[in-house]
C-alpha cells in the first residue's frame, strides 16, 4: 500500500500538484509524473516552520524528461513527513 497521494488540480492551463505523505518517514528523491514542463515552485508547505513543523521541503523544483505515472515529465522531490505540499509551474 502506498502511502503517498497525489494529484492534479486544474483551472483553466493552470494546473498545482498536491503531494500528501501520511507516515512519519520523509521520503527523499520521490519522483512524480507532472502535466507541465518548467520549474515548479512549492506554494505550500504544511511542514513549514510558520505552521510548526521542521521546515522540511523544496523550493523550486525542474522538471526531467523522465516519464512517471503516465506523463512524459516528471519531478523529483523530498516530502516531509506527514505532511503536504502543493506545487504550481512557473
Amino acid at each position: 500500500m502506498n502511502s503517498v497521494l497525489s494529484f492534479v488540480r486544474k483551472d483553466g492551463e493552470a494546473h498545482a500538484v498536491v503531494l500528501l505523505n501520511f507516515t512519519p518517514v520523509p521520503r527523499h528523491g520521490y519522483r512524480v509524473g507532472v502535466p507541465g514542463r518548467g520549474t515548479y515552485r512549492e506554494i505550500l508547505n504544511s511542514d513549514s516552520s510558520y505552521y510548526g513543523g521542521s521546515n522540511l521541503g523544496n523550493l523550486a523544483v525542474t522538471t526531467e524528461d523522465v516519464a512517471c505515472m503516465g506523463r512524459a515529465q516528471s519531478v523529483v522531490v523530498t516530502l516531509p513527513p506527514l505532511a503536504g505540499i502543493v506545487l504550481v509551474l512557473g
